[in-house]
C-alpha cells in the first residue's frame, strides 16, 4: 500500500504495483499454446503487454515521486496481506520505478524490432520475451533476498533460450558459456543467501539493514559479511566487473540484435543490486559493517574501465565494440558506488539511464549498417589500411558521391551513439559524465587539494581516457562504413527496424533537453537511497490491508 501523502490514491491503485510481473507472466502463458505460424499475432499480443507494462512504469514512477515526507510515494506491496519482514512484500520507491521504466522502454523498443524479420528465426521467443521482462521488473520490485534469486533465475532461463534464439554455431557456442558462467553465479547467489539467512534469521533487506545497524554480535555480523561478500561475486559476474567479464563481450556480440538490445539492460541488474545492498544493508547507519567492500568495488570498477577501454580500441566488429562499452559502462557505474562520495551518486543514476539507451539503440542499428557490407571486404578495408595500399596517385573522377537516404539516416543514428558513447557534448552522455566529475569535486575548493585521493584522480582520468577510446573506434568505424566503403551496397531498412532506433536516441536527446528536472529526480533518489533507515522504517512499518 502506498504511505504517507497517498489519501488520494485509492485502493485499486495499490495493486499496479504487482502488474508489472503478473502482466507479462500471463501473457507468457497464453503465448505459448498458440501455433507458431500465427507469429504476427503473438507478437502483437506481445508488444501490447510490453506497452502495456510501460505506461504502468510510467504510472508508477509519477506514484513514487508524489506525496509528501523524506521518501515520497514509497508503495509497500503485500503478497497474502502478510507485512514484512515475514510475509514477501514488493517495495516500490524511485530507483526501482526508475528501473522499471528503462527496462520496459529498451524492452517495447528491443520487441518491436524483432517484428520485423528476427521473432521468426526461432521458437516461443515472445514468450520468452515476456518471462525476462517478468523477471527484470520482479528483480526491481522485491523487498527480499529469496525472491530476488526466484526472480533473478527467471530472467536468466529467459536469457538463456533467447541468447540461442536464431541458432548457429557462435551462438550455441556463445550460449553454453553464457548458461555455465550464470549457473556457477547463481550458486554462489544461494550459497551468500544462506549464510546470511543463517547469521541474521532474516532475508527481507530493510530487516537486514535495521539488524546490522544494532548491535548484531560479532560472530553473526561476520557471517552476514561473508554471504553477502560470496552474494556481491555472483552479481558482479551479472553486472560484468574484470576478470568475471570474460563472456560478456562474446555472448552480447553474437545474440540477435533484439536480445543483444533488450540485454543492455541486464548488466544494471548487478548494478541495481550492488546499489541497494551497498547503500541499503551497508549504508552509513550499519555500524562496524559501514562500507563493507567499498575497496573492492572501486578497484574492480576502474579496472573494468580501463580492460573495456582496450577491447574498444582493439575492436574491429561493431558487435563487440557494443559489448565491449557495456564493459566501460558497467566499471563507471562500479567505481562509482565504490567511491562513496554522495554527490556522485545522482550523476551516477543519469549515467546508468543514458548508457544503457544508447548502448541498447547501437546494438539494434549494428545489424541494419552491417547488412551492406561485406566481411571480406572489411577485412580488405583493415589490411589496406595497415600495409598502406591505397593508390594515392591515382586520379579520382568524381569529387563527392549523393548519399542515399537510408545511409543518410543511418550514419545519423550511428554519429549520435558515437557522440553519446565518448561523452561529447551536447548529449546526455557528456551531462552524466560532467555530473559525475562536477559531484566528486562537490567540495569547498580549500579542501579539494586533501580531500581528493589517487583513487578519485584516477577514476577522472579513466573517465575521460573511456570516452577518448570509444571516440577514436567509433570514428575508424565510422568512416570505413559510411565514407570510404569500397562494396558500395545500401541496405533494406524497413520503418518497423530503424524506428524503434530512433526512438532510443531521441530519448537520449530528450534526456540532454529534461536535465534539469531528470537531474532533480535522480538527486531525489540519491537521498533517498542515503537514507535507508528510513527507507527500512517505511517498509517495515507498512500496515496491513484494512488496518487503517
Amino acid at each position: 500500500m502506498w504511505t504517507e501523502g497517498s489519501s488520494a490514491v485509492t485502493d485499486w491503485l495499490d495493486h499496479l504495483l504487482i502488474l508489472p510481473i503478473l502482466l507479462p507472466l500471463a501473457v507468457a502463458a497464453v503465448l505459448i499454446p498458440i501455433n507458431e505460424r500465427d507469429r504476427t499475432l503473438k507478437g502483437a499480443i506481445g508488444f501490447a503487454s510490453t506497452l502495456v507494462v510501460f505506461i504502468l512504469s510510467m504510472i508508477l514512477m509519477r506514484l513514487a515521486a508524489a506525496g509528501t515526507g523524506s521518501l515520497p510515494g514509497s508503495g509497500v506491496y503485500q503478497l497474502g496481506n502478510w507485512p514484512a519482514p515475514f510475509g514477501i512484500v514488493l517495495v516500490l520507491d524511485r530507483l526501482s520505478a526508475l528501473m522499471l521504466c528503462l527496462t520496459s522502454g529498451l524492452a517495447l523498443a528491443a520487441q518491436a524490432y524483432s517484428m520485423a524479420r528476427w521473432h521468426t528465426a526461432g521458437h516461443h521467443f515472445h514468450s520468452l520475451f515476456q518471462l525476462l521482462v517478468a523477471g527484470l521488473n520482479g528483480a526491481f520490485l522485491t523487498g527480499d533476498l529469496f525472491n530476488l534469486f526466484v526472480f533473478f533465475e527467471m530472467m536468466l532461463a529467459a536469457s538463456y533460450g533467447l541468447l540461442l534464439h536464431g541458432s548457429g554455431p557462435l551462438r550455441v557456442k556463445a550460449g553454453l558459456h553464457y548458461i555455465a558462467v550464470n549457473l556457477a553465479a547463481s550458486a554462489l547467489f544461494l550459497i551468500g543467501v544462506s549464510l546470511i539467512y543463517g547469521a541474521a534469521g532474516t532475508l527481507n533487506m530493510a530487516d537486514l539493514a535495521t539488524k546490522l545497524a544494532a548491535a548484531l554480535e560479532p560472530r553473526s555480523r561476520t557471517l552476514v559479511e561473508m554471504g553477502s561478500a560470496i552474494l556481491g561475486v555472483a552479481f558482479l559476474v551479472k553486472a560484468g566487473m574484470w576478470p568475471l567479464s570474460f563472456w560478456l563481450p562474446t555472448a552480447y556480440a553474437a545474440a540477435t540484435p533484439p536480445v543483444a538490445g533488450v540485454f543492455a539492460v541486464l548488466t544494471k541488474v548487478g548494478i541495481y543490486v550492488i546499489i541497494r545492498l551497498h547503500l541499503l544493508v551497508f549504508g552509513t547507519a550499519a555500524g562496524a559493517s559501514s562500507g563493507f567492500g567499498q575497496e573492492w568495488l572501486v578497484t574492480g570498477g576502474m579496472l573494468t574501465i580501463a580492460f573495456g577501454g582496450i577491447g574498444v580500441l582493439a575492436s574491429q566488429a561493431m558487435g563487440r565494440l557494443a559489448g565491449y562499452s557495456v564493459l566501460v559502462s558497467s566499471g563507471t557505474l562500479l567505481a562509482a558506488v565504490g567511491l562513496g562520495h554522495d554527490g556522485m551518486l545522482a550523476g551516477a543514476l543519469f549515467y546508468l539511464v543514458s548508457s544503457t539507451l544508447t548502448i541498447g539503440a547501437f546494438f539494434l542499428l549494428i545489424e541494419l549498417v552491417e547488412r551492406g557490407r561485406d566481411a571480406g571486404a572489411d577485412v580488405l578495408a583493415v589490411t589496406m589500411e595497415a600495409y598502406g595500399d591505397f593508390d594515392e596517385d591515382e586520379e579520382e573522377e568524381e569529387v563527392g558521391a549523393a548519399i542515399p537516404g537510408t545511409m543518410a539516416v543511418l550514419g545519423l543514428c550511428f554519429c549520435l551513439c558515437a557522440l553519446l558513447l565518448a561523452g561529447l557534448p551536447p548529449l546526455s552522455g557528456f551531462i552524466a559524465k560532467f555530473a559525475l566529475i562536477s559531484g566528486l569535486f562537490d567540495m569547498p575548493a580549500a579542501e579539494l587539494a586533501t580531500a581528493m585521493s589517487a583513487a578519485d584522480w584516477t577514476y577522472v582520468t579513466l573517465l575521460i581516457l573511456s570516452g577518448l577510446a570509444a571516440m577514436i573506434a567509433m570514428n575508424r568505424i565510422g568512416i570505413r562504413t559510411f565514407w570510404a566503403s569500397i562494396e558500395g551496397t545500401i541496405p533494406r531498412v524497413v520503418v518497423i527496424e530503424i524506428t524503434p532506433v530512433v526512438v532510443l536516441l531521441g530519448a537520449c536527446i530528450f534526456l540532454s533537453l529534461q536535465a534539469g528536472p531528470a537531474m532533480r529526480y535522480m538527486q531525489a533518489t540519491a537521498d533517498d537511497l542515503l537514507a535507508p533507515l528510513t527507507h527500512s522504517e517505511r517498509v517495515l512499518s507498512a500496515p496491513r490491508a484494512g488496518s487503517q
